[in-house]
Order: structure tokens, then C-alpha cells, then sequence
């Protein structure tokens, strides 16, 4: 976040605290016998807004205020939704709400439309997109990325199936303080989930203030998650399996360096398909954890079992330089079974110093002496 933004958020930020103490100042008035107002400044009574089959989701989004739910009955939603309001809730009814584009030559009511997305939730430079929620629903079929969110603070993604989108299942840039979790990402064309500092600029690793990825289920994926050219983020307790890669961290020469990142406590299965070349990666296959250019991140207590493939950055967990040739250093490597992955459970290619690999459970390595 830039020193251009924070005002901005802490204004934000005290205005919905005053709302707070409006509230409970009325609420208080109420209960001693006095006439409350029918509005106080600053304050809002979060609202319901029910949408059924049939009907606009984006014409209730439009309509609420900051604070208000959403809420989709169960049913198919054709259309593309697009937030920007500070704390909305988005609640659909579980997978049997689903969202998938609208009929071809449809008008695009905004942005989010026309690039292709399912939901896309955006903030600006001056204006954070801050505490919105989304949950419960299915975002299917679109032809670029299931969610798309870009400069936001705080958002909550939880229970969101993401299937069969050209791009990315969920995805952000420019954000932080995400949760992202007990999500399910299958057959998007690249990763299920994807965290980035910035996908249209160059420029170091940014800092996400935090950001979560747990308790996730992502298969049949290019990548299951990449994270890319971010700092301070955690990987936890997913399920990833059967893609062509498991978990990309990717870093490369800018500074700071990519890294600083947890990820622990995720079984990381098979993911054994043959993904071909793309102007930016090589085939890819039978890859559990790879690192590129990545510093100080620590890969603990993770069950990364039977990736087999013949790629470049094939095995188990793999260390290998970046693209433009920046190494790892200093990681760290322990206490994770490794079993059963080729060319080797572990893998340490390109140079890099200070990456250490300590009481991990495998059986092959490169070079050899590693387990």
C-alpha cells in the first residue's frame, strides 16, 4: 500500500467507526423512551437484498449500500458482476448458484463484461476496495478469470467453486489482507489460484500484509497456485492434485525479492498432466513446490507424494533459477515427506546460497545427499 492510499483508508475507516457510535448512540436513545431519528449522519442499517433466477445480480449490486448483502437464490445467473462498494456481501446458496456468461452478443454493462470476468471486484490507487465478501456460489465458463479482484483490502473469498475459466479460477493483483479459503478451483486453463503484486507493470515483490490461502481443494488445473512476485503470505492445509503443477512461487531479479512466505501443512498429489509450452513457461509436469527466485521462505510439514514427469521442473519440491537467472537463497526445507516424485523428491538446481533442506521424509534427490 502506498503512503498515497493509507489516508484515504484511515478516512474510510474512521467514517464507518463513527457510523458505529451513531448507531449505538441511537439504539440507546431508543431504549430510554426517546424518539430516534429516522437517519443519522453517517450511520446505515445493513440491508438484504434477495435476487432469484431470473433477475440482475449487478441491478441489486447497484443498489446496495456499503455494509449490505447480496444474497442469490439457488439457480443460474447469466451475467457478470462487478464491486466496488466497501464491505458488500456477495452470499449465494452453495455450488447450485452458479454464474456463467451471458448470451453471446449480449450488451457489456461494464468492464468486468467486456474482459471476459465472472465477478470482478476493483478499488483504485486512491480508493481501496476494502472488507467485501464473497461466498457460497459457482463461477463457471468464463473466458478469462472466474473472480478478478485488483486493489482491495481485506477480501474474503470463501466457498466459491471456480470451474472451466479460460484463465484464472480466482485471482488478484494490487491486494492485501486476503483470505482466500475452503475454496475449489478445477479445469481453469491456468492456475486455480493466482496472487500477484501487479500483472500489467514490472516492479519488486510487494508486501500482502498477510495474505491467507487455505483449506482449499484445487485439481485439473494448469497450476493448482502461483504466487507471484509477493512477500508475507501464507499456503496452508490445501488439497492439490492432479494438475500439471502443484504450487509455483515465482520470483525474479526485481527487488525486494519474492519470498518471505510460509506454506505448510498442504498435500500435494499426482499432479502428473502434460501441459505444453507457453511463451512464458515450458511444458510443465509432474511438478509439486517449485521456487524461482525466491528468498527466505520457509516449506514445512507438507505431503508432497508421487509428482512424476519429465519437464524441466519435474519432482517433488524444486529450487531452480528464474527466467531471467535470479537464484534462490536462504529457504528453508523441512519436515515434509517427499515421496515417490521424479526425477527426484528433491530438487536443487541454478545456485542460490543459504537454502537449507533438513529432516524431510524422501528417498531421491539431485544433487544426491539431500534426504
Amino acid at each position: 500500500m502506498t503512503s498515497r492510499q493509507k489516508p484515504q483508508t484511515t478516512h474510510k475507516r474512521q467514517r464507518w467507526q463513527l457510523g458505529c457510535l451513531l448507531g449505538v448512540a441511537v439504539t440507546l436513545a431508543s431504549g430510554l423512551g426517546a424518539a430516534a431519528p429516522e437517519t443519522a449522519a453517517g450511520a446505515h442499517s445493513p440491508t438484504r437484498h434477495t435476487v432469484r433466477p431470473g433477475e440482475s445480480v449487478q441491478a441489486a449490486v447497484d443498489a446496495a449500500a456499503p455494509g449490505d448483502t447480496v444474497v442469490l437464490s439457488p439457480g443460474t445467473y447469466r451475467e457478470s458482476v462487478l464491486i466496488t462498494k466497501d464491505g458488500l456481501k456477495l452470499r449465494g446458496a452453495g455450488p447450485d448458484t452458479v454464474l456463467t456468461p451471458p448470451p453471446t452478443g449480449s450488451p457489456a454493462p461494464h468492464g468486468c463484461a467486456r474482459d471476459g470476468h465472472g465477478i470482478c471486484v476493483l478499488g483504485t490507487g486512491a480508493d481501496l476496495a476494502e472488507r467485501v465478501s464473497i461466498r457460497s456460489l459457482t463461477l463457471r465458463g468464463f473466458r478469462q478469470h472466474g473472480l478478478w479482484a485488483s486493489r482491495t483490502e481485506r477480501l474474503s473469498v470463501q466457498r466459491v467453486t471456480a470451474e472451466k475459466n479460460g484463465v484464472w479460477g480466482i485471482a488478484q493483483q494490487r491486494s492485501t489482507r486476503s483470505s482466500l479459503r475452503g475454496n475449489t478451483a478445477t479445469g481453469n486453463g491456468d492456475a486455480g489460484l493466482f496472487v500477484a503484486n501487479a500483472v500489467d507493470a514490472e516492479g519488486g515483490a510487494t508486501d500482502t500484509g498477510g495474505t491467507l490461502i487455505a483449506d482449499n481443494r484445487l485439481t485439473g488445473n494448469r497450476i493448482g497456485v502461483t504466487v507471484r512476485r509477493v512477500r508475507n503470505l501464507t499456503v496452508r492445509t490445501n488439497e492439490i492434485s492432479g494438475n500439471c503443477a502443484g504450487l509455483f512461487i515465482v520470483g525474479d531479479e526485481s527487488k525486494p525479492a519474492a519470498g518471505a512466505l510460509t506454506v505448510r501443512g498442504n498435500t500435494i498429489r499426482q499432479n502428473n498432466r502434460l501441459c505444453p509450452a507457453t511463451p512464458r513457461l515450458p511444458a510443465i509436469q509432474g511438478s509439486g513446490i517449485v521456487l524461482t527466485g525466491s528468498e527466505a521462505s520457509v516449506i514445512r510439514d507438507n505431503r508432497i507424494l508421487d509428482n512424476v514427469g519429465s519437464a524441466p521442473m519435474s519432482g517433488g519440491i524444486v529450487l531452480v533459477q528464474s527466467f531471467v537467472g535470479a537464484a534462490n537463497t536462504d529457504n528453508v526445507i523441512e519436515n515434509n515427506e517427499v515421496r515417490g516424485n521424479a526425477t527426484a523428491d528433491l530438487v536443487h538446481r541454478g545456485g542460490g546460497t543459504g537454502n537449507r533442506f533438513t529432516r524431510n521424509d524422501c528417498k531421491s534427490s539431485e544433487p544426491a545427499g539431500m534426504c
